[in-house]
């Protein structure tokens, strides 16, 4: 009983003794101007992507509406190879678009390929900042995170950013 009231006594003792601290990195990433760039990089291919879909769309609406007017002067042989025709321009403009911007399609790929060395420059910089104040845990605050509570005294934000030389003017964060 003594010996284990001695164990709880230390796991206390060594739980306080942890430091913790939080980062956001949206934020951080928001004052980067490489990442404006891959942002904008990444806007210019989507938009060029979005436009094929939509003349694709455009295309496919136009054939049901031909087919649908026309019908009725088809044979039965001449209106199913309009359905037909309908049906691949539809699995075409899937296909597009899984290959754009499915779970492993090109946009994903790119946007991972241009951040990486973005993402690596800010978990450098963090790790920097954590090993200089001996901090033992670093949290993100970024997007879904569950941190209810933080005081600033123990946000990073602004080491990390310095840590990656940009400087900020005093009315941020």
């Amino acid at each position: 009983m003594l010996c284990s009231a001695f164990l709880l006594m230390v796991q206390v003792a060594t739980a306080q003794e942890q430091k913790i601290a939080y980062i956001d990195t949206d934020y951080i990433l928001s004052q980067m101007s490489e990442y404006e760039g891959v942002q904008q990089q990444l806007e210019t291919i989507s938009s060029e992507w979005n436009a094929e879909l939509e003349k694709m769309k455009e295309e496919i609406e136009q054939l049901k509406e031909d087919f649908e007017t026309k019908k009725i002067l088809y044979t039965e042989k001449l209106r199913k190879k309009k359905k037909e025709e309908i049906q691949n321009k539809v699995q075409q403009r899937q296909q597009f678009l899984d290959q754009k911007f499915g779970a492993k399609g090109e946009y994903f790929r790119k946007q991972k390929e241009l951040l990486a060395p973005i993402q690596r420059k800010v978990f450098n910089a963090v790790n920097t900042v954590a090993k200089r104040k001996d901090f033992d845990f670093v949290f993100d605050r970024a997007q879904n995170s569950n941190m209810l509570y933080s005081d600033k005294e123990w946000n990073l934000n602004n080491e990390v950013l310095e840590e990656l030389g940009i400087t900020l003017n005093d009315s941020s964060n």
